[in-house]
């Protein structure tokens, strides 16, 4: 029996964020399984709110079918400087591809906007994902008390022109 879980066999559509997401997305950053236990206290009060979503770009995977429309996942890059700020996947679905869509379509609007890459400072349990989605390693974010109590690794995206 293989340890992975099958993609997701439905079509899932990547839109822009808008302000009525911003409860679902609040939920699925405070509800992050990544973030349990000695994580809690970095997502414990949390919002991504509609102000949030309208000065980032901020993106939606939904899925279709068996999800009904549902969000699955999120990300936002800020332009300036370049960042992927947030890249969240619901945690029912994680596995199935959706944050490599997602990170393929941050790699295409940073392309679009001219960038040539993007940062990344990276949740410590989310290293290795980030890892196997193509970011290179550059450094550490160090721990910054109270609101972060633990050093984080930095990865950047190379963005190559087409």
């Amino acid at each position: 029996m293989s340890s992975r879980t099958p993609p997701i066999s439905q079509p899932i559509t990547i839109r822009r964020a808008v302000a009525r997401d911003a409860k679902r997305l609040t939920r699925l950053v405070r509800g992050s399984g990544a973030y349990a236990g000695k994580y809690a206290s970095a997502v414990a009060g949390y919002r991504v709110g509609p102000d949030y979503i309208e000065a980032h770009r901020a993106f939606v995977a939904v899925g279709a079918d068996e999800h009904g429309g549902r969000v699955l996942g999120f990300y936002s890059l800020v332009l300036a400087p370049p960042e992927l700020d947030l890249l969240f996947v619901a945690d029912e679905v994680q596995g199935r591809g959706i944050g490599r869509l997602l990170v393929a379509h941050m790699q295409s609007e940073a392309r679009a906007a001219g960038l040539d890459r993007v940062k990344v400072v990276s949740h410590l349990p989310a290293e290795d994902f980030y890892h196997r989605a193509g970011a290179v390693r550059i450094g550490t974010a160090l721990a910054n008390p109270p609101a972060v109590l633990w050093d984080r690794p930095e990865f950047e995206f190379r963005i190559p022109s087409e």
